[in-house]
C-alpha cells in the first residue's frame, strides 16, 4: 500500500511540474475536519505531509471567522464569504421555528432534514449562491459528497432526491437521510457494502463533568465512507468515462478532539493526548486509501487532489472571574465554572430579563437551570424575544430582532465587562459603538438571506506554552462539553490557521506558498480547474489561487491592522488581516492580551496557577 501511494504521489507531482494539460480534469477535495496546521508532519500525518511536499503546501492559511464547520463548508462550496452565504455559525437564528429541529428558532444545521427546512423557508436555497457541485453536475460531471453529516450535504444541498449528486453521510439508510440511487445501491452490493452507514459508536461518547469522553477515534464509520468512495463511487465514475468531483469530509480529527477523554478538567494535554493523535492518523489513513484507489483505477494522472481543514482547534476553558453565571450552582457543572449558555444567562441577568430555552419549546428557565443547548431567548415572550443568543463554542452570535440601538449598547456594555470576551463586532445598522468593529470589517455584512447577527462575540484565548502556540491553544467556550475537551470558533490564530495543500496536474510541484489563502478560495479555484461558470449574487468572494497553479501568477500581499475607538474603560477591538487584491484574509482579532496570536497575548494568572 505504501509503495503504491508513494508512486501515486510522485507521479502526480511530476505531472504537475511538467505542466501537462491532461483532459478531462477530476477533482478530489479532502477535508480533514478540525486539523491544525502544526500537527501535519511525517509522524502524525505522513500521507498529508508527503502530498504537500510533492505538490503545494500553503503556509499562510485561513479559516473564515466564525471558525466553525458549516460556515467554512459553505465557503468551500460556493467561493463566497459568510456575509453572502448567511452561514454565520453551526447554529444560527432563523426567525422561524424549524420543524426538523423541534421547532427551535436556533437550529443546529449539521442535520439533513434541518437543512431541507431552512432551504424551503428561504426560497429553496438558503445560501443564495450556487455550489460547485451543483454547477459541475449541470455541466455533465459526475458528483459525490461523502462523509460528515451536515457539511457533506452543503455542497449540493438543493438536490435531495439522490439521483444527481451522490450523498453519503451519517444519515444514509436512515430516516431523514438523502436516498441512494439504484445504480449506487447495485455498486454497494457488488462491493459487499451495506446501504446504511454505521454510527460513530464509542467515538460519539462525549462524557460529562465526572465521566471522561471517548478514547476511540472514529475508525469504523470513516472506514465505511472510504470504502464507499473507493470501492463503489470511484469505479462508477470511472465506468462513466466523464470527469468528476468528489468531496470527502473526514469527521476526524474534529469529532474525536471535541469528545476526547484524555484530559477531563485539565488544559494539558488537552487536545494533544493519544486519542486526538489517533484521530489525526485516522484521517491520514482515509486519504491514503483514496490516493491508492485513484492510482489503482487509472485516475491519478487526471485528478487534482486538494487537502484542507475547515478550521484549527483549541482546548476548552470554562473559567471566568467576572461572569454571574459562574457564581451560580447548576446540576452537572463544576463549582465556579461556566455553564452551557453562560452568555445568554449573563445577558439576561444584566438586562433583568427572563431567559427561555429555544430548544425546549421556549420553556422559561429557573435560576438554577441553563439552556439545554446553550442557546437563549431573552425578554418577556419567547415567541417575540428581545435578544436571541445562538451559542456555537469559541464565539457566539447575538441577535436583536427589533434592531433597538439602545438595547444593543446595553448588551455590548454587559459583554465588554466580561473577562471571557475578547472583541465584539456589531451590525452597522445599530450605529457606531465604541470598543467594537462593524460586521463588515470581517465580511459578515453582505447579501445573505438568513438574519444577520447584531453582535458577534469572540471569546478569550491563550496557549499553554508549547513551541508552536497554535497547536496548544485554549479558548473559553460556550458549550456543553467540558473543560479540557476540544472546541473551535474563536479569532485565535489556533483556530483561524487551517491546513491547505494540493497535488495534481493543475498544480505546481514542490512549492511552499507564503501567499495568504482561505477556504473561500478553494471554491473559486476548483471552478477554474473545471472551467465552471457560476453566477454570483453577492460580492464577498474568494479568489483563484493562481500562485499554486502551473504557470500561474504570484500576487502581492499586504498586511493591515484595524482598531476600533476605545470604549469608556479603554477596551478596543483590534483586527489583523492581509489582502490579496480585493480579497481579505483574517488572522486574529480581539482585545490585546486576550487573543492568541494578537500582539500582547498572554495567559491569565488564574490559568497559570493551575
Amino acid at each position: 500500500m505504501l509503495r503504491a501511494l508513494t508512486s501515486c504521489l510522485i507521479g502526480l507531482g511530476l505531472l504537475g511540474a511538467s505542466g501537462a494539460q491532461a483532459e478531462p480534469r477530476n477533482v478530489v477535495l479532502f477535508v480533514a475536519d478540525g486539523l491544525r496546521y502544526g500537527m501535519v508532519d511525517a509522524t502524525n500525518a505522513p500521507t498529508m505531509d508527503r502530498l504537500m511536499r510533492a505538490g503545494v503546501r500553503f503556509t499562510n492559511t485561513h479559516s473564515l471567522f466564525p471558525t466553525f464547520t458549516m460556515p467554512n463548508a459553505t465557503a468551500m462550496a460556493t467561493g463566497h464569504m459568510l456575509g453572502d452565504t448567511g452561514q454565520y455559525g453551526n447554529t444560527i437564528y432563523t426567525a422561524f421555528p424549524v420543524p426538523g429541529a423541534g421547532e427551535s428558532l436556533t437550529p443546529f444545521l449539521e442535520n439533513d432534514p434541518v437543512l431541507g427546512d431552512v432551504d424551503e423557508h428561504f426560497a429553496g436555497n438558503y445560501l443564495n449562491e450556487e455550489t460547485i457541485l451543483r454547477a459541475a453536475h449541470a455541466k455533465g460531471l459526475s458528483t459525490a459528497s461523502i462523509g460528515k453529516l451536515g457539511p457533506s450535504l452543503v455542497f449540493d444541498h438543493t438536490a435531495r432526491a439522490g439521483q444527481e449528486t451522490i450523498l453519503i453521510d451519517d444519515s444514509t439508510g436512515r430516516a431523514g437521510g438523502i436516498p441512494l440511487s439504484d445504480e449506487l445501491k447495485t455498486r454497494l452490493g457488488a462491493a459487499g457494502l451495506p446501504v446504511q452507514a454505521p454510527t460513530r459508536g464509542a467515538n460519539g461518547a462525549a462524557g460529562n463533568a465526572e465521566t471522561p469522553g471517548t478514547v476511540a477515534a472514529n475508525v469504523e464509520q470513516q472506514a465505511y465512507f472510504a470504502d464507499v468512495a473507493t470501492k463503489a463511487v470511484l469505479p462508477l465514475f470511472a465506468a462513466r468515462k466523464a470527469p468528476f468531483v468528489l468531496v470527502f469530509w473526514s469527521r476526524d480529527p474534529d469529532g474525536t478532539q471535541h469528545n476526547q477523554g484524555d484530559s477531563l478538567g485539565q488544559l494539558v494535554p488537552g487536545i494533544n493526548g493519544p486519542t486526538s493523535l489517533a484521530a489525526i492518523h485516522n484521517a491520514d489513513t482515509n486519504l491514503a486509501t483514496l490516493l491508492a484507489a485513484l492510482k489503482e483505477q487509472g485516475l491519478a494522472d487526471t485528478t487534482d487532489v486538494i487537502l484542507t481543514s475547515d478550521h484549527g482547534f483549541s482546548t476548552i476553558s470554562k473559567e471566568s472571574a467576572t461572569s454571574f453565571a459562574a457564581t451560580q450552582s447548576y446540576k452537572g457543572v463544576p463549582t465556579r465554572q461556566l455553564p452551557p449558555g453562560f452568555v445568554a444567562i449573563d445577558i439576561a441577568h444584566a438586562l433583568g430579563s427572563n431567559l427561555f430555552d429555544p430548544d425546549a419549546k421556549g420553556a422559561k428557565l429557573a435560576p438554577d437551570s441553563f439552556p439545554s443547548r446553550a442557546n437563549g431567548l431573552i425578554g418577556t415572550d419567547p415567541v417575540k424575544p428581545d435578544v436571541v443568543v445562538a451559542a456555537n463554542g469559541g464565539s457566539d452570535l447575538v441577535y436583536l430582532p427589533s434592531g433597538d440601538q439602545a438595547l444593543a449598547r446595553r448588551v455590548v456594555e454587559a459583554l465588554s465587562r466580561q473577562d471571557y470576551v475578547s472583541g465584539l463586532f456589531v451590525s452597522a445598522a445599530l450605529g457606531s459603538i465604541p470598543g467594537t468593529l462593524p460586521l463588515s470589517a470581517i465580511a459578515l455584512d453582505g447579501s445573505a438571506l438568513t438574519p444577520m447577527p447584531a453582535i458577534v462575540v469572540n471569546f478569550r484565548s491563550f496557549s499553554t506554552g508549547c513551541a508552536d502556540p497554535t497547536t496548544c491553544g485554549v479558548e473559553v467556550s460556550d458549550t456543553a462539553l467540558q473543560q479540557g475537551q476540544g472546541m473551535h470558533g474563536s479569532f485565535s490564530r489556533a483556530d483561524t490557521r487551517n491546513v491547505m495543500g494540493a497535488l495534481g496536474p493543475s498544480f505546481r510541484a514542490g512549492l511552499e506558498s507564503p501567499v495568504p489563502a482561505s477556504n473561500a478560495d478553494l471554491g473559486k479555484t476548483i471552478a477554474r480547474i473545471l472551467d465552471l461558470t457560476i453566477p454570483a449574487t453577492g460580492t464577498l468572494v474568494g479568489r483563484v489561487l493562481t500562485e499554486a497553479l502551473v504557470n500561474g501568477a504570484t500576487p502581492i500581499t499586504e498586511a493591515k491592522v484595524v482598531r476600533s475607538d476605545p470604549d469608556a474603560t479603554g477596551l478596543a477591538t483590534i483586527l489583523t488581516y492581509q489582502t490579496v487584491g480585493g480579497t481579505r484574509y483574517f488572522d486574529t482579532a480581539g482585545y490585546p492580551g486576550r487573543t492568541l496570536g494578537l500582539s500582547g497575548e498572554s495567559r491569565p494568572a488564574a490559568i497559570d496557577a493551575q
